[in-house]
């Protein structure tokens, strides 16, 4: 008999999610003293939310600490015990939501089943509905981190390698055997992030979900061909995310989709490198 299987704990919540001076986590004051730990963690993730707010509203290089602690509801002081300056404040920002990200990616694609096509589309359409759920976390995440200096950039790039995982199942692509499989797989994830960034950039970011038909196409065509691609890529059902999007009516359109962008070999996304 199997044992039933246990439900997973829920992810911490995305930076930028909720206000940086969400009245539940004020720290009271009162006879109950709260730990010293416990104030330094909720100062921390209301700083992350005031962040992700103040960069996406005002630009990476026009957020100022100031700013960030007023949206936070967190005083200066408080804001350097915890990080040496806004680029490190920005790089734990990014990191702890990037890891909420991946958990909830890592989880669709093996809850998705064997078929590999599948769990492509289901890591693709979780990450579409996250980023288009907080959007604030989208802009920061995908266009201010070019601004936010070489480190940042070396952690974007190392994300967009580790998505590779992802394409461990595809199988071989249906080309000559001397095709480079590691440099399509980059150049696949590149051009899949471009897509994606381009529509954070320009918005609306809530209908990022519009985009897994076609990006879900995208993903799978290289490595088994169109025709199991062509299968592979469902409309956007009510069902599939919080927006409402418009079925896409017949097959994958045979030229380019205007919203996806390839990247050129050898690139990460079209994103400037260091």
């Amino acid at each position: 008999m199997t044992a039933p299987r246990r439900p997973r704990p829920a992810p911490a919540p995305l930076p930028g999610a909720r206000p940086g001076r969400d009245p539940d986590r004020a720290i009271k004051r009162g006879p109950r003293r709260v730990s010293a730990e416990v104030v330094a963690a909720t100062q921390r993730d209301r700083l992350y939310d005031g962040l992700v707010q103040e960069v996406a509203t005002k630009g990476y290089d026009n957020a100022r600490v100031t700013d960030i602690c007023r949206a936070a509801g967190v005083t200066r002081p408080a804001f350097y015990a915890l990080f040496t300056g806004k680029e490190d404040a920005f790089l734990a920002t990014y990191r702890h939501g990037i890891a909420v990200v991946s958990q909830l990616m890592e989880s669709a694609y093996r809850e998705a089943g064997p078929d590999w096509p599948d769990a492509a589309r289901a890591a693709l359409r979780t990450l579409l509905e996250i980023l288009a759920s907080v959007p604030a976390f989208a802009r920061m995440a995908l266009v201010e981190v070019d601004a936010a200096g070489p480190v940042a950039r070396r952690e974007r790039d190392a994300l967009l390698t580790s998505f590779r995982r992802f394409f461990a199942d595809a199988g071989p692509a249906p080309h000559p055997g001397d095709l480079d499989r590691d440099l399509l797989v980059s150049t696949v994830v590149g051009g899949l992030h471009a897509t994606i960034r381009a529509r954070v950039a320009r918005g609306p970011i809530e209908e990022l979900p519009l985009l897994l038909p076609v990006l879900t196409y995208a993903a799978v065509a290289p490595f088994l061909g169109p025709d199991a691609a062509a299968r592979a890529t469902r409309p956007v059902s009510p069902g599939d995310g919080p927006a409402a999007a418009a079925p896409c009516a017949g097959p994958p359109p045979s030229t380019p989709h205007p919203d996806v962008i390839v990247a050129a070999p050898g690139t990460v996304g079209g994103a400037r490198a260091d």
